[in-house]
């Protein structure tokens, strides 16, 4: 194992990602589908000659689960790309990390799955951290908040179809049908609110797709090389990037309440990350 390597490729990615949530920030004034076109079809450039290099089929196995992957995926970005427009961007992504208590709560119903009562504690600390935000940060927007909690349950869902999948798929199989699905939709839903991209705009719509295809993968470099219970609570530093972006970028404001709400959602995630690598099975 090369945990300094795993660590490095982690900050990479997660700086990736805090980019792309950064330049979604600074194009509110596109249309949230034609940033989702733009996102996607920038991807295709890199996941397509992967897949035709290496020879895989890119028409892969489970075709059914993997149409669903792709829309389902598609609706939790839109959502999230809307959301950015209502919220800080800091507390947008936030809120998205909640997926995994989606995921838990469906993997019980629909897959049999059974969640330990410290996991339940340490999503209820998640849970109390959205509470936080929504109860004493006066100036977080419903809308917003309901997009944001609506997206992390479709990433919940995402989540679930890719354990179904499993292994029987390649890992660029499963992003290049998202990617696809991703650019047909927002290109249909986009049409009648498309925005001609002037100057810089070009530059940041395009740029999504790069900051989003290395930010996955760098995000799969670490886990090859490192256990998860090393490198996956280091995702959460994307958190601490997009804040960062928000303040210095945006102006935007992170009261106390509102840093502390963050802060009892990432902890309470971060806990059952490590908690659950110790305690397979």
């Amino acid at each position: 194992m090369d945990v300094k390597s795993a660590i490095k490729f982690m900050l990479i990615s997660t700086f990736a990602f805090a980019c792309m949530n950064a330049t979604v920030k600074q194009l509110t004034h596109i249309n949230a589908f034609q940033i989702v076109f733009f996102r996607s079809v920038s991807s295709l450039f890199f996941t397509f000659p992967f897949l035709l290099k290496n020879k895989i089929p890119i028409i892969g196995n489970n075709n059914k689960l993997l149409i669903v992957r792709g829309i389902v995926g598609v609706t939790s970005m839109a959502l999230f790309f809307v959301s950015i427009k209502y919220l800080p961007v800091g507390t947008a992504v936030s809120l998205r990390y909640i997926a995994p208590i989606f995921a838990a709560i469906f993997a019980v119903i629909l897959l049999g799955e059974k969640i330990k009562p410290l996991q339940w504690l340490f999503f209820s600390m998640a849970f109390i951290g959205v509470l936080v935000l929504k109860g004493f940060d006066t100036d977080l927007n419903s809308i917003g908040l309901v997009l944001v909690l609506l997206a992390a349950v479709f990433t919940g869902f995402v989540y679930i179809i890719i354990n179904k999948i499993g292994k029987s798929e390649h890992p660029v199989v499963i992003v290049n049908y998202f990617m696809v699905i991703a650019t047909i939709a927002g290109g249909i839903f986009s049409i009648h609110s498309w925005i001609n991209p002037i100057g810089v705009d070009w530059i940041l719509l395009l740029s999504l797709g790069v900051y989003g295809y290395f930010g996955q993968v760098y995000m799969t470099k670490s886990f090859q090389m490192a256990s998860t219970n090393q490198v996956a609570p280091l995702k959460y530093i994307e958190v601490i990037f997009t804040v960062i972006f928000g303040v210095s970028l945006f102006n935007e404001i992170y009261t106390f309440w509102s840093l502390l709400g963050i802060s009892l959602i990432i902890g309470g995630l971060i806990l059952n990350v490590v908690y659950k690598a110790k305690h397979k099975g």
